[in-house]
């Protein structure tokens, strides 16, 4: 890779793989920049373009940034599935977007045999406030704010046997923004944190404390999991992110003897719009729960960062 600008005012690039780049514009004000898009994970169109969109601003509220405008990033095969079916994805889109205050403002799409759907988001945050995937300390509690399984919900839900309640509780977790956890996170001390998507929760873990020069430990009966979920994985419903994540972590995460297959399965599961995944100085953890509390948005303490073996994990 080509080296980079030395640029002072790039304040977040490609460094440690962070959620989103920030440009400072002057001493108090950058921008915070992001895209996201991928192909449905549920049938209906309003749906997967709403939950597109939450999955997109998720990296904006990540960087402790409010969201500004977006763009949509569209490709789709009108000439099979019609305008009508395009319209759908694109009002969800821009009512989940409006939802989170700001609006979508242009966009660009290609025809492609295969739907796929998101956006480019563009957010402010002040230049001492950007809150990155690196900076964790040593005790840091790490603080989780969405339970783990909707890729294998999703995966369940295109082979027809995700069971109702799996299913509408999973739709549920990815259409909820990440604005609420954002705000409560703004109220305490937050040396790193990042939000929980394609690479799984020990995924996005490894980049955070591999970037913070730590390790980690997971408390596997703390991690909070979608109903149905865990059924779901031990019957075979597990896609392919997640098995790639699986073995990508086999050298970096020590597992406990006895420790259920569908249960490591779904803490490396890849996810769509999940959630928050903060690292908390003990001593702001219960303000930090109390604000997510204030805010009706779940919170749950699921380990910590130890000295050791950057990027390594223990599950106990």
């Amino acid at each position: 890779m080509p080296k980079a600008l030395d640029n002072p005012d790039v304040l977040v690039g490609m460094e440690t793989g962070d959620d989103a780049a920030v440009y400072r514009l002057r001493p108090d004000l950058a921008l915070v920049v992001t895209t996201d898009f991928f192909t449905p994970v549920v049938d209906d169109a309003y749906t997967f373009g709403a939950i597109a969109a939450a999955n997109a601003l998720s990296d904006i509220y990540a960087m402790g940034a409010q969201p500004l405008m977006a763009i949509n990033l569209v490709a789709f095969p009108i000439k099979e599935l019609g305008p009508s079916v395009l319209a759908e994805i694109l009002r969800g889109g821009l009512e989940k977007v409006r939802e989170a205050g700001i609006d979508i403002l242009g966009g660009h799409s290609i025809d492609d045999h295969e739907p796929k759907y998101g956006l480019a988001v563009v957010g402010t945050v002040h230049p001492d406030r950007v809150v990155r995937n690196r900076g964790g300390l040593p005790g840091d509690r790490l603080v989780l704010t969405k339970a783990l399984g909707t890729g294998v919900i999703t995966t369940a839900i295109k082979h027809e046997v995700a069971p109702a309640a799996a299913a509408a509780a999973a739709i549920d977790s990815m259409l909820r923004l990440n604005r609420d956890a954002a705000q409560a996170m703004a109220t305490v001390e937050v040396h790193a944190a990042t939000d929980v998507t394609g690479f799984g929760l020990l995924g996005h873990l490894h980049y955070l404390a591999r970037a913070s020069g730590l390790s980690a430990r997971v408390e596997a009966a703390s991690v909070p999991l979608l109903p149905g979920a865990e059924m779901l994985a031990d019957a075979g419903e597990v896609p392919g992110g997640t098995r790639s994540n699986e073995r990508f972590l086999a050298a970096r995460v020590s597992w406990p003897a006895g420790l259920p297959a569908a249960r490591q399965t779904l803490l490396c599961d890849a996810q769509t719009s999940g959630g928050l995944l903060m690292a908390v100085p003990g001593t702001d953890v219960d303000r930090l729960l109390g604000a997510l509390a204030d805010r009706r948005a779940p919170g749950f303490v699921v380990g910590e960062l130890t000295d050791g073996d950057a990027g390594a994990i223990v599950v106990v």
